[in-house]
């Protein structure tokens, strides 16, 4: 069955849909000898489709890899870093390392921490990262200062940041100290550095942030439902999803749009 070159790219590993979206726009993608076009359709079981120069063997689909990651400071969410600095892709064993198209699902940028998916699996991520999605991530975010309830208020309904209102998210005080406070803050969209925007845009600019949950899946190893327990993960460990948390992140996939995204870049938060 023919499908988009982009899907046909992510579904075998190669690489997540916004990358394979990339590469046929920078003409690195041929199909029967011809450079391919953004939204191309091509039959894989017929077609010799080429990245690169290299045959993909559609016969040799890699197995579907789902992680979680307890990703640290200092290291960034991609798979290759041309200045040089530890890429979460270091953090796994080598055989997880060279498992055909292994990526992060979205980015926390190197000065954050905690919960950070990986996979091969590019429809998911194309799904989850989707920029119309409501799949809620949830961080505990040490700031400066103590906010009022004025400006709580304000974060709960959302701030204009350059010229677009945030949607409203779930800010909860936690804890307070002399001069900082820490929050447990829950959102539902993912644009680019938005905790640390609003914060600075706020004048109570953030210290310290780290992810605890993508929608019920936990680093602590507690479920926002009661359900799923699994053992907590220390800082740079990893491990597999349970079915039932793949399945939670499939269903949230699932309520996405099915039109071709534009080509975008990935979101750190």
């Amino acid at each position: 069955m023919s499908a988009r070159l982009q899907k046909i790219l992510s579904q075998w590993g190669i690489a997540s849909r916004r990358r394979a979206e990339e590469l046929i726009l920078a003409g690195r993608v041929r199909v029967n000898g011809e450079v391919a076009k953004l939204g191309q359709t091509a039959e894989p079981t017929t077609d010799r489709i080429e990245v690169d120069g290299t045959l993909i063997a559609v016969q040799s689909r890699p197995t579907p890899v789902y992680l979680l990651l307890n990703k640290p400071v200092g290291v960034v969410s991609t798979c290759y870093d041309p200045q040089g600095r530890p890429t979460v892709i270091d953090l796994l064993p080598s055989q997880l390392r060279e498992c055909e198209g292994i990526h992060p699902v979205g980015r926390l940028d190197i000065d954050s921490s905690g919960a950070l998916l990986l996979t091969n699996d590019g429809d998911l991520t194309f799904r989850l990262t989707h920029p119309r999605h409501s799949f809620s991530k949830t961080y505990a975010v040490w700031v400066q200062g103590r906010p009022t309830a004025a400006v709580l208020a304000a974060w709960r309904n959302g701030i204009d940041l350059e010229g677009q209102f945030t949607l409203p998210a779930r800010v909860e005080v936690l804890k307070q100290q002399t001069d900082r406070t820490l929050l447990e803050i829950i959102l539902t969209e993912g644009r680019n550095r938005q905790i640390r925007r609003v914060a600075t845009q706020l004048e109570y600019p953030v210290l310290y942030l780290h992810r605890t949950r993508i929608g019920d899946i936990s680093i602590d190893g507690s479920s926002q439902r009661g359900r799923l327990r699994q053992q907590s993960l220390a800082s740079g460990c990893y491990r597999h999803l349970q079915p039932a948390e793949l399945h939670s992140l499939q269903c949230a996939g699932d309520r996405l749009p099915t039109a071709e995204p534009l080509v975008g870049k990935a979101t750190n938060l």
